[in-house]
């Protein structure tokens, strides 16, 4: 992440904004979730997924802003990404169980899961080396 008034170009400089696509994205889905558990699935799983997958991509887009103006901008990313990465995990395993009844992958739930409790451990750890300056 360029710091503000930094003129960087390339991919290096873009590529953190791929966070804002993957969180639009995440964002879209859990929506499409929701409506579905309150229009065709009766499934309080699925709710789950799609509160939790709309819940951590809006977060992710408020870590990336806070990224943008922070001295640690790539700790703030990384949080970010470990976010929705771990939040589209869960979300994705529940889903596709969900629809398909396929419960081959219900080991990637716990790990989504212990995913975002690492996630936001790293928002706090990064927030305190903001808090001291390092």
């Amino acid at each position: 992440m360029a710091a503000p008034g930094n003129t960087c170009e390339g991919a290096r400089c873009s590529a953190p904004f791929l966070i804002l696509v993957w969180a639009g994205l995440a964002g879209a889905a859990g929506v499409a979730l929701s409506a579905a558990t309150a229009h065709k699935v009766d499934s309080p799983a699925l709710a789950t997924a799609a509160n939790i997958l709309t819940l951590h991509a809006a977060a992710a887009v408020g870590i990336f802003a806070v990224a943008l103006r922070s001295m640690r901008p790539k700790l703030w990313g990384l949080a970010a990404v470990l976010m929705l990465f771990a939040a589209s995990l869960f979300s994705g395993e529940i889903a596709f169980h969900t629809f398909t009844g396929n419960a081959s992958l219900r080991f990637l739930a716990p790990v989504g899961g212990s995913g975002m409790i690492l996630s936001w451990l790293l928002v706090a750890v990064a927030g305190l080396f903001s808090a001291r300056g390092k």
